[in-house]
């Protein structure tokens, strides 16, 4: 399968004041370049299942361990062992539990109401899911797979321009225009001045700026005791920018809403298909695509 790279040319100009230099504008143009032949991966058969095991077992080995912890010395006791209690002995007909220090009431045991959990989770569980590598990689070759049907991507709900009729979308070289002279640049080493903002019109001319809008839009808070946490905000899955080293470019893109940026080693299928949901929307560079095979 091959597909088609785009070539960035960026006309950059400045208008000034006597008050001094206005923002920079860009005027950014795309063409069509040489066409490159996507890795095998790209052809592995679609596996739902195992894409959905590869993210559980991701998950799960993300999972901090959590749990009671038995109170001693001076630390602070456990819910429901905070009361000062005696045993009554035997032989009164009453149930030989614990009560309050003065008083006929239960406490601390886990049938008494206020009493501590009866089976609490314990830090020593460990929630890791193993996955052989095997499985991972196919997993991950499946998510590549649906990357490049534009019908799977629009039903997770991307949205692209109808210009595009080919995916995944393959950045390349990229030339800066400044004052009638031109230098090449490396795009991966995108770091030259209102970054965030050229990524932002390159993403825009090539077709992908409402996929952006949708993800800055559907910023929302979250609901439930998550926003108490430090999780305030829900913002939608956008592009995945991938790229063979994180410099420039990813640290220019992922300021943008939604957008995540992965090194192609570091490529898994929960970054291709959040949530279990396959077809999201990649955008390769050209050496990103070479380090894949």
């Amino acid at each position: 399968m091959k597909v088609a790279v785009m070539d960035i040319t960026n006309n950059v100009s400045q208008d000034e004041l006597d008050a001094g230099r206005l923002q920079e504008n860009f005027s950014v143009e795309v063409s069509l370049g040489k066409k490159v032949t996507l890795p095998e991966a790209f052809n592995a058969p679609l596996r739902p299942d195992m894409i959905k095991l590869a993210i559980a077992s991701a998950r799960a080995n993300r999972r901090q361990a959590y749990g009671q912890r038995a109170h001693g010395g001076k630390r602070a006791p456990m819910s429901g062992m905070k009361h000062s209690v005696e045993w009554w002995g035997k032989g009164r007909g009453v149930s030989r539990i614990m009560r309050r220090t003065g008083q006929s009431r239960g406490a601390q045991s886990p049938h008494t109401l206020g009493g501590r959990r009866a089976h609490g989770p314990k830090v020593e569980k460990i929630w890791a899911r193993k996955l052989n590598s095997k499985e991972r990689r196919i997993a991950r070759d499946s998510a590549l797979t649906a990357t490049t049907d534009l019908e799977t991507v629009a039903n997770r709900g991307h949205r692209f321009s109808e210009d595009i009729n080919a995916l995944p979308v393959v950045l390349g070289n990229y030339v800066e225009v400044r004052d009638g002279k031109s230098e090449e640049f490396d795009i991966e080493q995108f770091n030259h001045g209102s970054a965030t903002r050229k990524v932002l019109s390159i993403f825009n001319e090539i077709g992908l700026g409402d996929d952006l809008r949708r993800a800055r839009d559907g910023r929302n808070i979250r609901a439930g005791k998550g926003k108490m946490r430090g999780r305030v905000h829900k913002t939608p899955k956008s592009i995945l920018l991938v790229v063979k080293e994180k410099s420039g470019l990813a640290s220019a893109a992922r300021n943008l809403p939604g957008v995540d940026v992965v090194a192609a080693r570091n490529l898994s299928a929960e970054d291709l298909a959040p949530g279990g949901d396959v077809g999201r929307l990649t955008v390769f560079t050209k050496a990103a695509v070479e380090a894949l095979n």
